[in-house]
């Protein structure tokens, strides 16, 4: 591991041009169809999702979607998804048990929006039915963390098997500058709470929340991205071929396990 700081990281993770989830569906995957809406009230860009192939497999992709230049990020709203968004992220979750499909969810948020109309419409509601959903669901589900992985926005979609880290993301209760604000009254302190949180991905492996770090140049995933995505794509792969092996009662009761001992 590099000795860059958590904050170095917490700025590589935000980076405009790092890869997004888009990024990573179509280097991995193939036949990427993608779907829309969430049946009740509207499509929400900030999440994207739909079927895909991986090497002839039929899976169930899904991301949080940041934009790489300003228009595009107003088009995604920054990645942070309102309650349609978890909707349809559920609403292809659930379609992918039916058939039978893995799910390969990718976070990438500062947050879920927290708007006036996406608290009205449930936006609390959604991420804990999202939670509660994937802890159950009796397919394999792999949760990789490729940017910022903030608070219950990022949580609604990271209830996995397996959860992977990309070596310079972050992952965490909230953002540093909301840390800083809440334990310090000083958001201005965000590069000491940065420190504080162990937000990142060597701190995660530690302790034991997430199972795999993949390992990135130390300027960003965007400088070799290539040899990023053979080793998440290898990870995949192989996990897929490790949770294939498990009975449907073998899959949820390690699941749950693995997040009981998180508490």
């Amino acid at each position: 591991m590099s000795k860059i700081t958590a904050w170095d990281r917490v700025m590589l993770a935000r980076k405009m041009e790092r890869p997004k989830a888009l990024d990573y569906i179509n280097e991995i995957f193939e036949d990427f169809i993608e779907l829309h809406g969430d049946r009740n009230f509207g499509d929400d860009k900030a999440i994207i999702g739909g079927i895909a192939t991986l090497e002839g497999e039929p899976v169930t992709v899904i991301g949080e979607q940041k934009g790489k230049k300003a228009k595009e990020n107003m088009e995604r709203n920054f990645g942070m998804p309102n309650p349609e968004g978890y909707r349809k992220a559920l609403r292809l979750m659930k379609q992918a048990e039916k058939f039978n499909r893995p799910i390969i969810t990718f976070i990438d948020t500062p947050g879920a929006y927290p708007g006036m109309g996406a608290e009205e419409r449930g936006q609390g509601e959604a991420i804990a039915k999202n939670i509660f959903e994937m802890s159950k669901l009796e397919v394999p589900i792999i949760c990789v963390v490729i940017g910022e992985g903030s608070s219950g926005g990022a949580l609604a979609i990271a209830v996995g098997d397996r959860i992977v880290m990309l070596e310079n993301a972050i992952y965490s209760i909230l953002s540093p500058e909301g840390f800083a604000s809440i334990l310090y009254k000083d958001s201005n302190k965000a590069k000491e709470a940065a420190e504080d949180m162990k937000a990142t991905a060597k701190d995660l492996k530690s302790f034991g929340i997430i199972d795999k770090i993949i390992k990135e140049p130390d300027d960003g995933a965007e400088k070799d991205f290539e040899s990023v995505v053979k080793e998440l794509k290898s990870y995949i792969k192989k996990s897929l071929k490790e949770l294939n092996k498990l009975t449907k009662e073998e899959l949820v009761n390690e699941r749950y396990e693995k997040f009981r001992t998180m508490c």
